[in-house]
């Protein structure tokens, strides 16, 4: 078997190893129920404030009222449990999503940059967001829910890594 037959082999796709931060689950909750929240409001003082609402506009409110507990309760720990991340010596794996899920590999040799962003919310909860991108058609990988630590960490070593590697990164 030839070097190019086993880089290929390595680098199936396959789960990646570690999870995200617990705290994510906080931060994806937090998240969807400030959206839920406006939502909420915006309905609330339409059927309040209208002379005579309609009927379908009550029921949504009433709909709204039903699902935004069971999105909060749901969304973020099925979240938590298919966000998964990983980096080998080859490359970086992700797995994201919840009601659609992707699955994504970056060889090493083709990242170009890697950013860690931290939103206000994120901040609050102490997480990160990493972004590794490659030259990839499909855009850049991004690992949320990450701790700030590890994090900061994983972008020192991917950095490292990659200055490594030979090549352009195309």
């Amino acid at each position: 078997m030839n070097t190019e037959e086993s880089t290929t082999l390595e680098l199936r796709l396959r789960p990646p190893e570690h999870r995200v931060s617990r705290r994510a689950i906080g931060h994806w909750a937090a998240s969807a129920g400030a959206g839920w929240l406006l939502v909420l409001a915006v309905q609330a003082v339409v059927v309040a404030t209208a002379d005579d609402p309609p009927s379908w506009l009550t029921v949504t409110l009433v709909l709204s009222c039903v699902l935004t507990p069971l999105h909060l309760l749901v969304m973020p720990q099925w979240r938590y449990r298919v966000h998964r991340w990983e980096v080998t010596g080859e490359a970086v794996y992700t797995q994201s999503g919840w009601l659609k899920q992707e699955w994504r590999i970056a060889p090493i040799s083709r990242i170009q940059t890697v950013d860690v962003e931290r939103g206000p919310l994120e901040q609050l909860f102490g997480l990160a967001r990493l972004t590794v991108t490659t030259a990839s058609a499909a855009g850049p990988l991004r690992i949320s829910g990450l701790d700030r630590e590890v994090a900061v960490a994983l972008a020192d070593e991917l950095t490292r890594t990659t200055q490594a590697v030979r090549g352009d990164a195309t």
